[in-house]
């Protein structure tokens, strides 16, 4: 009998605990918001979009309350996801970024993260000079579309114009443009690292590549509807924090940066990427304070596609596009120095004094 009695004790006893876990499981779900669905778009597969693997990868979307969703759109498509709503946010080109912002002033620039790809011009090697590309084919994805302005900048640097050569667009991304070069659809193309290392090992040379070159700017921006980012302040701020992290781990942990990457590139190869993360790191090509620069900004406007973007740049007023704000708030809460440690309020000062007002 008393065996009984201490058996349904336990038994009433077990069926409590139970109860009162189960009870403080559900407390707990119920205390945790619902992670809050976001498309981000990436309009090319290079070390621009870098950080959305980190962050993908390491959960820090999942961290900051969103659950993410990478979606792979290039230029003029990738705008219109923003526009349509299909996507919240992209990384995108500064150059095609402003086009875009300029014809409507319905898009908003909210930091910019990145400075530049390892860029280079490639042709057969039987080409000595970009001199040489002198009416030649040249391949771009479309006209207007970031390869199109870095090679006009690296053509600028050997005494070509854009009417000085014929350029054929591609319609794909650096995949495609690396096919157009080796079936000899085009003579040359712009194409990023590490892709470019194949070509290199196939008997193709690298012309010139702007990464050697500090005045020729290409960096990226987050790039928002306007009447989102106004509905919804947060979101940007957010989207920072999570960039924040994702290069602070880039810069502190190779293996994971080059796992992260491989993650989306599985065709490329681990040794070619680690060479393209030590390039990366060497230089500093992560922007820690995303402040888009001034100086980025006037080099877009001083170098237009054609006459009617220069006509178009040129007039409009490009404070109603671009906003640092974001970037203000977060320096003056201590965000990136509880991030970085109190030896980044240096850099905090050098980039703000830089930044586009």
């Amino acid at each position: 009998m008393k065996i009984t009695r201490t058996y349904h004790t336990l038994r009433a006893k077990t069926i409590a605990a139970s109860c009162l876990l189960f009870a403080t499981v559900v407390a707990a779900q119920a205390q945790t918001p619902a992670l809050r669905d976001i498309t981000i778009n990436y309009a090319t597969r290079t070390g621009t979009t870098w950080p959305l693997y980190i962050a993908q990868e390491a959960g820090y979307f999942e961290k900051y309350g969103y659950r993410a969703k990478l979606v792979f759109a290039v230029h003029p498509a990738a705008v219109a996801m923003i526009v349509s709503g299909e996507a919240q946010m992209t990384n995108y080109p500064l150059e095609q970024a402003m086009q875009a912002a300029s014809k409507d002033g319905s898009l908003v620039m909210i930091g910019s993260p990145y400075r530049k790809s390892l860029f280079a011009l490639m042709a057969p090697n039987t080409f000595a000079s970009v001199k040489d590309l002198k009416g030649k084919r040249i391949g771009v994805s479309q006209l207007g579309d970031a390869p199109y302005n870095y090679a006009v900048g690296l053509l600028s640097k050997f005494g070509l114009g854009p009417r000085d050569v014929q350029w054929i667009p591609i319609g794909t991304d650096v995949n495609g443009r690396a096919a157009a070069l080796l079936s000899g659809r085009v003579d040359a193309t712009m194409l990023t690292a590490p892709i470019y290392f194949k070509l290199e090992e196939k008997g193709y040379k690298s012309l010139a590549n702007t990464s050697d070159y500090d005045d020729i700017y290409a960096p990226t921006v987050y790039l928002y509807k306007k009447s989102l980012a106004t509905s919804d302040p947060k979101l940007p701020e957010l989207m920072i924090k999570v960039h924040a992290e994702a290069i602070q781990r880039f810069y502190e942990d190779k293996a994971f940066a080059v796992k992260a990457y491989l993650a989306y590139n599985k065709n490329d190869d681990p040794a070619d990427i680690a060479r393209v993360y030590d390039r990366y790191a060497s230089t500093n090509t992560y922007e820690r304070i995303p402040y888009l620069k001034a100086a980025a900004v006037r080099y877009m406007i001083d170098h237009p596609v054609d006459t009617q973007s220069a006509a178009q740049l040129k007039k409009f007023d490009f404070r109603t596009v671009i906003d640092n704000a974001a970037v203000d708030r977060l320096v003056r809460e201590g965000f990136f120095e509880k991030l970085y440690g109190p030896a980044i309020k240096a850099e905090e000062d050098r980039q703000a004094k830089t930044a586009f007002r």
